[in-house]
């Protein structure tokens, strides 16, 4: 069955607009430093692609990651812990969709950069939704790390959030829809937007 693109706003990547439109195209450029980097992470990760096992966790914490689903539950079942309240679950909610506002309606408009492939060019049995913005950064990326750093404040769980947030954000290059620099950057913007928030919060 093949992926049909949808228009949501507030999600990871989820924006439409023309990512060819927007102003600091040369992310997209055949060449340099980044283009480089990001061909020879492709290459080392074509080795895993195709392996059934990494297929479907790949794809799978991809599709989780999408309107940061998997991070609303886990924000849900924080909670229900005894020493929180319901309404933490709401607040963090909101966190998360303030990120996504920042992300995908601000940073993503300073950048038009193409994604690495289409379904059309990436067969696949797992089809995934095909974003139509800017490939830079990632909004998985970000959004998990994000997350993981909220939800790791005081918790005894903070390397569970912060393999599952790297699990989700590698899935990107996986599936070949965001290019390794745009990860790296997502989870740069998402690490920083959370520990500010966390400061922000304890106060």
């Amino acid at each position: 069955m093949e992926a049909v693109p949808m228009t949501v706003p507030l999600d990871d990547d989820n924006v439409a607009a023309d990512p060819q439109s927007a102003p600091g195209d040369t992310l997209g450029a055949a060449s340099g430093p980044s283009a480089r980097f990001d061909a020879t992470v492709d290459r080392w990760w074509d080795a895993l692609r195709g392996q059934a096992i990494v297929d479907r966790i790949m794809y799978g914490a991809s599709s989780v990651g999408e309107f940061s689903q998997l991070w609303h539950v886990l924000g849900a079942a924080r909670a229900l812990s005894p020493r929180r309240q319901v309404s933490d679950a709401f607040r963090f909610s909101a966190l998360m969709a303030l990120e996504s506002l920042v992300v995908n309606q601000g940073v993503k408009r300073l950048f038009a950069r193409r994604r690495p492939g289409t379904a059309a060019e990436n067969p696949t049995r797992h089809p995934l939704r095909q974003p139509i913005t800017s490939s830079f950064p990632s909004g998985h990326a970000s959004a998990a790390f994000c997350a993981a750093a909220v939800l790791s404040r005081g918790s005894r769980l903070g390397p569970f959030y912060r393999v599952l947030a790297t699990i989700v954000a590698v899935s990107r290059i996986h599936v070949r829809l965001h290019h390794a620099s745009d990860v790296i950057a997502g989870a740069l913007v998402g690490e920083i937007f959370g520990r500010i928030a966390s400061r922000l919060m304890r106060r």
